[in-house]
């Protein structure tokens, strides 16, 4: 429930920012033309602030995630354990042909891992406290092959480039939508009146929530990729234990929402709740690996 009243307070707000943008800066008078909607000034506005808080969020991807974990990066190893967490991603990262991320442990009882960053050559990968005191070491080593797959397959930037889109459209259309309402249903001939603003955030609101079901689609079909990948690094027999061993442990994920998505773990849900999921069932991802497919 906190999710979605922050999904939608996010909504509302972006288009308030919008709206204040436009007035501010006169930038109405280019998605107005002879009283009606400029429809490429309108997707050109959308695409600049639907794709700018995107990339914004994943160029403070790293600093963000670091910040609310509180993760540490282990930069001089104090330990046998933080030396073989640094030597098994450097070996790893190798094999996936990508730069050697950044490697964090954070305080946290829950058992997961997660990884994030701008681009696959500049990535962080870290492990909670709860995963190293609850899965042997050839499971931490499968969990950290699906972190550094993740980084691999550039998921950050490709769900980036996904959630950019969809704020583009989300934003075009619901004012398109309260456009239509505005001069049909509330009879309105001239600018934008409260018709306009009222439907537009209601739009944003219903199309964002709908929308959001394409993205949660699409990272759903990563995790098992990232899966696959992780057995391919780590070995398959590897992958499929250490999802067993979070399958015995299972609990809702305590990461930040802005991190969630790139964690080893996700909610549970059935219904309608499984279109939010950003994770597959567990007993699916390790089915999927037991069948030996991506």
């Amino acid at each position: 429930m906190k999710r979605i009243a922050l999904f939608l307070a996010t909504n509302v707000a972006v288009l308030v920012v919008l709206a204040i943008v436009m007035r501010v800066f006169g930038l109405e008078h280019y998605v107005n033309e002879h009283g009606g909607l400029d429809l490429q000034a309108l997707l050109i506005i959308s695409a600049v602030i639907g794709f700018g808080g995107a990339f914004i969020s994943l160029a403070i991807s790293k600093w963000s995630a670091k910040m609310m974990t509180r993760a540490k990066v282990i930069t001089q190893p104090r330990n046998s354990t933080e030396s073989w967490l640094l030597n098994t991603v450097q070996r790893q990262a190798k094999a996936a042909g990508i730069r050697t991320p950044e490697v964090a442990i954070y305080d946290s009882p829950e058992p997961n891992a997660f990884a994030t960053g701008a681009t696959r050559n500049n990535a962080l990968v870290a492990v909670s406290t709860g995963l190293l005191a609850n899965m042997r070491q050839d499971e931490v080593e499968a969990v950290l092959g699906h972190e550094v797959a993740h980084v691999a397959n550039g998921d950050m930037v490709t769900m980036t480039l996904l959630q950019g889109v969809v704020n583009t459209f989300v934003i075009f259309l619901s004012r398109i939508v309260g456009y239509v309402v505005d001069r049909v249903v509330f009879k309105n001939e001239r600018g934008h009146g409260p018709g306009f603003w009222i439907t537009s955030i209601i739009a944003q609101i219903v199309l964002g929530i709908l929308a959001s079901t394409i993205v949660m689609a699409f990272s759903r079909w990563r995790e098992f990729r990232a899966d696959a990948g992780g057995a391919e690094l780590a070995g398959r027999q590897k992958m499929i234990s250490a999802l067993e061993r979070l399958q015995s442990m299972q609990g809702p994920s305590q990461l930040p929402d802005s991190v969630a998505a790139f964690g080893i773990r996700g909610g549970v849900g059935k219904g309608l709740k499984r279109l939010f999921m950003s994770h597959p069932p567990l007993e699916e991802r390790i089915a999927a690996l037991q069948r030996g497919g991506r």
